[in-house]
């Protein structure tokens, strides 16, 4: 045995391959399923940060930017659910009354579920009978509704009269050939797939195809499932659009409408994520289109980050108050929102920081606005309207009962000893401690009592304290009662009379108050009116001035008198066309000395000439003047129309006179 051992320098270890940054980002571009261009960015971009030094700013602004492209939902959608039953469902037992919303909702889904239920329509272009009629015969099978022509001429004439989604031709055709159809049907219809068939198929001639539109070039003979999944791509890219068809809904309303909760009942019956972006005081431009990567701590706009959030591609996006945006040296976010809101725009939607086009064509948008004139031209153009009017008391109690009283028993932990409302102390609520269009305040008023109902039974222990809430215990739960009508329905006054506005809030009245004094025929106007509303008090004067005859006032009454005219509260900004005509009424009265009725409310924009226009909002004006207590309305005659799109329950116990010129109503406003 050998005395030496033969000596061996250990081998070194063998190093493992540790996977770098830019690895884990390939295979996160990989795995993305981004669309091709995109990911041939992103792979550029990731070859460009190879040759950069990792401790450069570059380098890690880089490494931010492709992980957060990785990261978005390019083709994670949620599947609607477009079941119309159980969206009507949900809609009644979520929301009371807005039965024009709710339907106009149902629309919406009704129309998308026919054109996904619709069967496509596809036009067969081919001269060899035989060819023609099994491809007829097989598509027909597949559920498709075919349409054959056999010649060029013939497809060329049925494309003049019919749209078609897709166009199976043959290329080499007598007389007009399938260059020519392919060329007819994508000057018809620009949405129309070809697909081009040929028994001589070369590269030139697929290559000239392609160039001028064609989906696809298939060689004879044909392999079916071939084109059938050629049929089936076409089709799907038709779908695609199906999403930026559709009305951007806007919800105009008052606060406390129900506009953010029907939004959320919309999301939930399609089955959608619901993503609310307030867009109350926005100011900056970026919020919209994100910051340039080059700025420190650069970050997308506020829709391209939520739906990275979401995690998926056709949300529902509620925009809270659109009516709200502000306008500040860092650019108008309204302008930037006309690309976000444009069906022709939105399907390449580049934020400043992707830089990269993504699809908002799938996205469903839904605006939320108290009022509609704040919102630019070009913007509100881009929107549906819905007005969500002020709810009638019978409604609010109903609302109560089946929704707020329930809701906040649970909330002041009352279940097991709940109270007990009463038709009549519910009615109490809404009368005399609330005054709104909407809901908050009597929500607000409901959970008082449950709050101090609890305290009071904490205090007592052992006490039984009785379920039933009577009127006494309201007083003495929210003390005495905030709101009265007393002016409404109350004694006439002269240079009085009760105008109907409309504000943020709903409809209200308004009391513009006339008296005379010496002076030397100036007009004193207060109130802080806006100058609308000055020049109707100015127009009322004129024509009552020129009209003084036809209301028995003398001719010469103005010279060494003084007009003022007052609507109060002085603090409360006004202005608005709809003044004009109460204003005449309240000067009639003021210088014939015949008070105006007390129970009689007036709307209208008034001419030098004594005609009465028509005005907006007058479903809440008229929800405004049955609150008061008002039992006569006097509206423009143009306004007629409108009253049909108004419930009966809103227009219950009003008596409603429509009118083309002052003189026609003076009889009825004033008293004999």
């Amino acid at each position: 045995m050998s005395l030496f051992k033969w000596w061996r320098p250990e081998e070194a270890p063998v190093e493992e391959a540790v996977p770098s940054d830019l690895d884990d980002l390939r295979t996160l571009v990989r795995k993305a399923a981004m669309p091709t261009a995109i990911e041939q960015i992103a792979n550029r971009e990731i070859e460009r940060l190879d040759r950069t030094c990792p401790t450069t700013t570059e380098y890690t602004i880089g490494l931010n930017y492709l992980e957060y492209l990785a990261s978005l939902p390019w083709n994670a959608m949620t599947e609607d659910n477009l079941d119309i039953g159980r969206a009507r469902t949900i809609l009644d037992e979520e929301h009371y009354g807005l039965q024009g919303v709710k339907d106009r909702i149902l629309e919406y889904l009704a129309v998308r579920i026919m054109k996904l239920s619709s069967s496509n329509k596809i036009l067969v272009v081919d001269d060899d009978r035989i060819a023609r009629s099994n491809l007829c015969h097989v598509l027909a099978k597949d559920g498709y509704r075919v349409t054959p022509a056999a010649s060029g001429e013939e497809a060329v004439a049925l494309l003049e009269r019919e749209l078609f989604d897709v166009v199976v031709t043959d290329l080499k055709m007598a007389g007009v050939d399938g260059m020519a159809v392919l060329d007819k049907a994508k000057a018809r219809d620009a949405g129309v797939e070809v697909i081009m068939v040929s028994g001589y198929a070369t590269t030139p001639a697929a290559v000239e195809a392609m160039k001028r539109g064609s989906y696809h070039f298939l060689a004879k003979p044909l392999q079916l499932d071939e084109l059938r999944q050629s049929i089936r791509a076409a089709l799907e890219k038709k779908r695609t659009r199906l999403g930026s068809k559709g009305p951007v809904l806007c919800f105009v309303g008052p606060p406390g409408t129900g506009k953010t909760s029907l939004q959320m009942s919309i999301a939930r019956s399609l089955g959608r994520k619901f993503i609310r972006i307030s867009l109350a005081g926005m100011k900056d431009e970026a919020e919209i289109r994100g910051h340039r990567r080059t700025y420190v701590g650069a970050l997308p706009g506020r829709i391209i980050q939520e739906i990275r959030r979401a995690g998926s591609r056709n949300p529902l996006i509620m925009l809270d108050e659109i009516d709200k945006i502000g306008q500040d040296v860092k650019g108008d976010p309204a302008s930037a929102l006309l690309e976000v809101l444009d069906h022709s725009q939105h399907s390449h939607f580049i934020d400043n920081y992707l830089d990269v086009p993504f699809d908002l064509s799938r996205v469903m948008f839904i605006a939320t606005a108290n009022t509609t004139d704040p919102i630019p031209p070009p913007l509100l153009d881009r929107l549906e309207l819905l007005h969500l009017s002020g709810y009638t008391e019978e409604e609010k109690e109903q609302i109560a009962f089946r929704f707020l009283i329930p809701r906040e028993i649970e909330e002041a932990g009352l279940g097991n000893q709940p109270p007990e409302f009463s038709p009549e102390v519910v009615r109490r609520l809404i009368r005399e401690y609330t005054r709104e269009p909407g809901l908050r305040g009597l929500q607000r008023q409901i959970a008082a009592v449950c709050r101090k109902r609890a305290h009071e039974i904490l205090q007592n222990p052992g006490v039984v304290v009785p379920a039933a809430v009577t009127a006494e215990k309201i007083v003495a739960y929210l003390g005495p009662r905030k709101y009265h009508f007393e002016q409404a329905g109350g004694k006439g006054r002269t240079g009085v009379a009760t105008g109907l506005a409309l504000t943020a809030a709903g409809g209200q009245l308004i009391f513009i108050e006339a008296t005379i004094m010496s002076g030397h025929e100036n007009l004193i106007m207060t109130g802080s009116l806006g100058e609308v509303m000055k020049e109707s008090a100015q127009a009322a004067l004129s024509y009552i001035r020129s009209n003084a005859r036809l209301f028995q006032i003398a001719a010469d009454f103005f010279d060494d008198h003084d007009i003022h005219i007052h609507i109060p509260a002085g603090a409360v900004p006004k202005d608005g066309p709809s003044a004009g005509l109460p204003i005449s009424l309240a000067l009639i009265s003021l210088l014939s000395g015949r008070p105006v009725r007390g129970d009689v409310a007036l709307t209208g924009e008034l001419t030098l000439s004594g005609r009465i226009l028509p005005v907006g909002g007058l479903h809440d004006k008229l929800l405004a003047a049955r609150r008061a207590g008002i039992t006569t309305v006097i509206i423009p005659r143009a306004n007629e129309v409108d009253l049909h799109d108004i419930p009966m329950d809103v227009m219950k116990d009003l008596v409603i006179v429509s009118a083309d010129e002052v003189s026609e109503i003076v009889e009825t406003v004033l008293a004999p």
